[in-house]
């Protein structure tokens, strides 16, 4: 997926999206941007903004870090593409400045509230960049991706798949769920159609990959992708939340927190960047995960 020569300015290049994005485009097209360096496009047409602060799981992180990066470094590279010569402006935001749990589908229509410093950070970034007038000629993108995966990304599906792995059996196959998940070929796949094409009108977009799986389903593939059964026991839902309920007294692995976080479900609806592409999506979603787990065994 080698473009023609044309001229990028990237940030967040070291990230997995932006070793990914240099790789697909060719390394040489790029202008790479460096912390605490000027911000200047020198002449590229497609600006690529990919830095961000990352959510922290443990929560150990200094909140003033996500509005610095996620904020304030955004709000420097838009002040800037609006006054070059540059085409393009694409930035990651993140599906969780929206919403940190989901009822139903989650869509573009949806009214924003994020409850982390990390979601409300990036909130603020497209507040910043909806404020300002787009001069004609230019094309704005703000992309709210779910998880994205991909080889080289291990992330949180590492963790399950480590389980699997050891042939631990998955108690929590009596609650149903489903997720959304992001494949980088997708990802990338759209990135390309939005700097290719004029005819994608600027805005906001989920980016999932079509169909939401449950973590059975995860873990069907996981073992799939080691050529063995997966083992799955559906204990009563019940047991496992009195389990949990003593794991709040008792500190134990599995309490009511992390149950919650295990089984509930969060879909998003990538029906309007889709519409706008007028075309499918790169890869299925088993398609995307299979390829990803099967790159942990390597």
């Amino acid at each position: 997926m080698i473009l023609s020569v044309r001229k990028y300015f990237i940030t967040g290049s070291s990230g997995f999206v932006g070793t990914s994005v240099i790789k697909a485009f060719g390394q040489d097209n790029f202008h790479i941007w460096r912390r605490n360096e000027y911000i200047g496009f020198n002449g590229a047409e497609f600006i690529v903004h990919l830095a961000g602060k990352v959510h922290d799981l443990k929560n150990s992180s200094n909140p003033d870090e996500y509005y610095q990066v996620n904020t304030e470094l955004t709000k420097k590279v838009f002040d800037a593409f609006l006054q070059s010569e540059a085409k393009v402006f694409i930035t990651l935001s993140s599906i969780k400045a929206v919403a940190d749990e989901v009822s139903g589908e989650l869509t573009e229509e949806d009214i924003p509230n994020p409850i982390t410093h990390y979601g409300k950070s990036k909130l603020l970034a497209e507040h910043y960049i909806l404020s300002k007038e787009i001069p004609e000629g230019k094309r704005v993108y703000i992309l709210r991706p779910c998880m994205i995966h991909g080889p080289g990304n291990k992330g949180n599906l590492n963790l399950l798949y480590k389980l699997v792995s050891k042939n631990v059996p998955w108690p929590l196959g009596a609650f149903e769920n489903k997720r959304s998940f992001c494949s980088i070929d997708n990802m990338l796949f759209i990135i390309k159609e939005l700097i290719e094409r004029e005819d994608i009108p600027s805005g906001i977009y989920n980016v999932a990959d079509d169909v939401p799986l449950s973590t059975n389903e995860l873990i069907d593939l996981i073992a799939e992708s080691q050529n063995r059964k997966s083992r799955i026991w559906e204990l009563s839902k019940s047991f496992v939340e009195r389990i949990a309920k003593m794991g709040d007294k008792l500190n134990l692995p599995l309490n009511t927190e992390r149950l919650q976080k295990l089984t509930e479900s969060y879909v998003v609806s990538n029906e309007k960047i889709k519409k706008a592409l007028g075309k499918p999506l790169l890869v299925s979603s088993k398609e995307g995960l299979l390829k990803t787990f099967q790159s942990f065994n390597h």
